[in-house]
């Protein structure tokens, strides 16, 4: 079935755990999709040409981080874009300002594109950038980073953003590839720790969060309608 006028985002890491869950169901609901991954042809994205209505409505585009020309051909088109894709380590890193905090930030800024002003967008409550530091807690840093340059850069540029932080994600892969987040788990059941922390940890099941994908487009198509502004979709997970 072909997607409806005005039904067409793009997800970059389309290819990844939590990507791949949002591609399945924003096909499911007849949107045409313009997946990012790094390689089209490569055997590990092959599940989400195997998805329903990807023959159709699904267009994989060869995009990296860091070449804003090629993530733009990707979002050339759409009415919205759900940016999952971020350097996310398995293991320490040797230089994480280079492999991580530089490639999440450029990254969330390119995908936001140049609008009119129309009115600005803040947030008040921040991790703590010096306490990370002081944790190398690197992939938080870079996270943070990135989703308050975009908020700045949404700001200076007139694009109404929204930012799901849904924490740590587990549960049934579609793609071939052990993801870093599920990798916490399967650690932690075979080889165990000699300390784990013990404080509360929010944890949420990767299916739900393509499942709300169409509620999150829907509200704000519903605020385009009331506002009549453009909405760009941040998906920082």
């Amino acid at each position: 079935m072909a997607a409806e006028k005005g039904r067409v985002v793009c997800v970059t890491g389309a290819g990844g755990f939590v990507g791949s869950w949002l591609v399945k169901h924003l096909l499911s609901k007849n949107f045409t999709v313009h997946g990012t991954v790094r390689n089209p042809q490569d055997e590990k994205n092959a599940h989400l040409k195997s998805l329903e209505n990807a023959s159709e409505n699904l267009k994989l585009f060869k995009a990296d981080l860091l070449d804003y020309k090629s993530l733009t051909a990707a979002i050339a088109g759409c009415n919205g874009v759900f940016h999952t894709a971020s350097p996310v380590p398995s293991s320490s890193v040797p230089n994480p300002e280079v492999e991580l905090i530089e490639p999440a930030v450029k990254a969330a800024i390119a995908v936001l594109p140049n609008k009119p002003t129309d009115r600005p967008m803040d947030e008040t409550f921040w991790s703590d950038p010096e306490f990370c530091r002081s944790n190398n807690d690197w992939y938080c840093l870079s996270k943070t980073q990135a989703e308050s340059e975009a908020f700045e850069f949404s700001k200076r540029n007139g694009i109404n953003l929204l930012s799901v932080c849904p924490t740590l994600i587990i549960g049934p892969m579609l793609q071939h590839t052990m993801n870093a987040s599920s990798l916490v788990l399967i650690k932690l059941l075979k080889e165990g720790y000699e300390e784990l922390e013990n404080r509360l940890r929010m944890i949420v099941d990767g299916k739900r969060i393509g499942a709300n994908a169409e509620e999150i487009v829907s509200c704000l198509q519903v605020s385009k309608q009331i506002y009549g502004s453009k909405w760009d979709i941040f998906s920082n997970i």
